[in-house]
């Protein structure tokens, strides 16, 4: 019955912040923006290789999410990436804070994670190649 996950929906406080971290740090490709003014709300499609990942919204004053410590609910939206080392430094050369990389104790892959600019918390997962983990 499922094929795939087709997208994950992102709420932000500050739409151009958001926007520019999803595009330009972490570089996903705009497929389309559009403002619904009736809902006083941008949504921008955002893609990963050509692949639709990512709806970023705007609204007016929405309320804020307890996303840490471990709260129940999404935990967190992971990149899978072949070279943690070399994005960790391009991710700290535009001033991303990154955790420490640390080892999956079960799987011995690195990650490591980042936060965006609400605070939502981004893994990005060492893999060789692209495979299930089940």
């Amino acid at each position: 019955m499922f094929k795939s996950i087709h997208h994950t929906a992102i709420i932000c406080s500050d739409y151009d912040r958001s926007k520019q971290f999803y595009t330009d740090v972490l570089g996903l490709e705009i497929i389309q923006e559009v403002y619904r003014s009736e809902r006083q709300s941008w949504k921008l499609d955002l893609a990963l290789n050509g692949n639709y990942v990512i709806e970023l919204f705007s609204f007016p004053n929405p309320p804020k999410r307890v996303s840490r410590p471990e709260a129940c609910g999404l935990r967190h939206l992971a990149f899978a990436v072949s070279d943690l080392t070399s994005l960790v430094q391009e991710l700290t050369t535009k001033g991303i804070e990154v955790e420490p990389i640390r080892t999956d104790e079960y799987t011995n892959r690195r990650f490591t994670f980042i936060a965006d600019p609400d605070l939502l918390p981004i893994e990005f997962y060492e893999v060789s190649s692209f495979i299930s983990m089940f």
